[in-house]
């Protein structure tokens, strides 16, 4: 079952006494993908629904996989609840179970889970030829969460405004998930802040998604991948200038150079496909993929690793070596020159 159908069935029916959220493959998709914000959403509306909130504490709990033992997780989904008709378990990261080999005595339960419990597991990845898998589909129900087409997070978009009180045009929905790509944690963050800034208003338009989402270290920032990208070296120490006089640290500027010089390189690997990369960022990092290509981007991933170590180990001047970082990527590429026949 797809976690959006999932959720609009909460609260119809009992809930089967497992359930697995997992990666799942989209239609004409190459590899399965994985929303985990629908996840943990479809988690938290099983447990309003199962659990009254002033027993909350006796009957649900909450575990990590790689912080918690099978048997300790087993224990617990087996406890009668206390002063409440359900307990609920949920289990984050059990992709652990796919290969675990502690992860007998959950095995053990999946082949015979209490009724009175609601095991849920959140696994970013599943094999389905395994065990786990296996079990989880034969006593529960497999809740598959794919990413979400920039198509359908468009709609989640307007929906989840209209669930908050307001409504959005369309071409506000498309400028946001244009900005923020298809990562509902993203864009859920962004519809705060579009939110917040348009106030009481009931309808929120593609100006105000614009006005809202604008940042000036955002546009420095851009304004830093255009002249690298056009070999600008003064507007590129400008723009690097003003991102130090912002109070932005050297880290987080070498950090935002080495995710801007990722960008390009998934744009300059993806060639005529999509890059997998929102729309948005694709269409700033561009040029700067076309300026350096490939294996220009894999010397300056290079080049960053070695500033940012010298930055760390030497005590040497962070500003002036990002200075010298910005001036070598902002270099004209010197272009091999074919002798005359």
């Amino acid at each position: 079952m797809n976690v959006q159908e999932f959720i609009r069935t909460i609260g119809t029916s009992e809930p089967p006494p497992v359930l697995l959220f997992c990666a799942a493959k989209p239609p004409r998709a190459r590899e399965a993908t994985f929303e985990p914000f629908l996840a943990e959403q479809a988690a938290g509306r099983v447990v309003e629904a199962c659990v009254d909130p002033s027993v909350k504490d006796l009957a649900y709990t909450a575990y990590y996989a790689d912080e918690t033992r099978p048997s300790e997780i087993v224990l617990e989904a087996q406890t009668v609840p206390f002063l409440a008709e359900r307990r609920v378990v949920l289990v984050r990261g059990a992709e652990r179970f796919n290969t675990d080999p502690g992860a007998g005595p959950l095995l053990r339960y999946l082949e015979a889970p209490c009724t009175m419990t609601v095991l849920m597991l959140i696994a970013s990845h599943v094999d389905k030829r395994t065990k786990f898998y296996g079990a989880c589909e034969k006593t529960g129900l497999i809740v598959e969460c794919p990413a979400l087409s920039e198509h359908s997070a468009e709609q989640w978009v307007r929906e989840a405004a209209t669930a908050r009180g307001r409504s959005m045009d369309l071409a506000a929905c498309r400028e946001l998930v244009r900005r923020t790509g298809v990562h509902l944690n993203d864009v859920n963050n962004a519809l705060t802040i579009v939110m917040n800034y348009v106030g009481e208003a009931g309808v929120i338009r593609e100006a105000d998604v614009v006005a809202a989402c604008a940042d000036v270290a955002e546009e420095e920032v851009w304004a830093l991948t255009d002249a690298i990208a056009s070999s600008n070296t003064g507007r590129a120490l400008t723009a690097l200038w003003r991102l130090l006089d912002m109070g932005r640290h050297e880290d987080e500027i070498i950090g935002t150079i080495n995710w801007l010089l990722k960008s390009a390189y998934a744009v300059a690997r993806s060639g005529s496909e999509t890059p997998a990369i929102s729309a948005y960022v694709a269409g700033k990092v561009k040029p700067l993929a076309d300026k350096l290509g490939l294996a220009k981007l894999r010397d300056a991933f290079l080049l960053c690793t070695d500033t940012h170590f010298l930055i760390r180990s030497t005590g040497v001047d962070g500003a002036l070596a990002l200075e010298l970082l910005v001036l070598k990527l902002a270099a004209p590429i010197r272009r091999a020159q074919v002798a005359p026949v």
